[in-house]
């Protein structure tokens, strides 16, 4: 699904000393499955996510994205891409306050109003959240629960592509084993990128990635 050629990412262009995110990374990864980039902070993890999913653009090299250029494709189709194959799990939840939980988790759900509320309810009671949550605002959740309500907004829409970055970061060991195994779950239909520094939320990945430096350091693949 995924193929990277010599993927550069360079920051501070324009001064002496460039800031390399992203050095000659080659990669390719499968149509399905769990997959965890692991490295420290300031690794280029989050920039190898950002570059994947055409929220950035590349310095030089290429990443192929079902046989086609991510760099040849026009803006609208980004657009379309980031809508309808891929989903989203920032670091940052990006609630909007005024809405409630289920609100949020539908907001840009492409089915039917009734359907995506009905969706997203089995989605947040299944990654955690009661019942009684399910219509309170961002301001009356924990952390955590911000967090499970930004993974079932991440999976409304049956993304063959769901992009995580920490999402484990703010939730206890209890729900960060649920959220995991909901993922675990979907990737078995769909490739799931989790990026993490914790290795003990992604031990059973089909394929681990460590970077170090802007580099791929290693890759395992499970079973091999």
């Amino acid at each position: 699904m995924f193929e990277l050629h010599d993927a550069t990412m360079i920051y501070d262009m324009d001064k002496e000393e460039k800031v390399y995110a992203m050095k000659s990374m080659n990669l390719t990864l499968p149509d399905k499955g769990l997959i965890g980039i692991i490295g420290p902070s300031g690794s280029g993890k989050s920039t190898l996510m950002y570059t994947m999913s055409t929220l950035k653009k590349l310095t030089s090299g290429e990443i192929l994205y079902n046989g086609k250029s991510l760099s040849d494709i026009s803006s609208s189709e980004k657009q379309d891409l980031r809508r309808n194959e891929f989903g989203f799990v920032f670091q940052r939840h990006y609630l909007i306050n005024y809405l409630t939980a289920l609100e949020n988790a539908t907001v840009a759900a492409t089915i039917p109003v009734l359907e995506a509320r009905q969706k997203a309810e089995k989605l947040l009671l299944e990654i955690g959240l009661k019942k009684s949550e399910l219509n309170h605002r961002p301001n009356k959740l924990s952390g955590g629960q911000r967090q499970r309500v930004a993974i079932a907004r991440a999976m409304m829409n049956d993304p063959k592509v769901l992009f995580a970055d920490e999402p484990t970061a703010s939730l206890d060991h209890e729900n960060a084993f649920l959220v995991m195994e909901r993922l675990r779950e979907y990737a078995k239909e769909r490739l799931v990128i989790v990026i993490t520094h914790d290795v003990s939320i992604i031990e059973d990945a089909d394929m681990i990635v460590k970077i170090w430096d802007g580099s791929i350091s290693d890759v395992a693949v499970k079973g091999a």
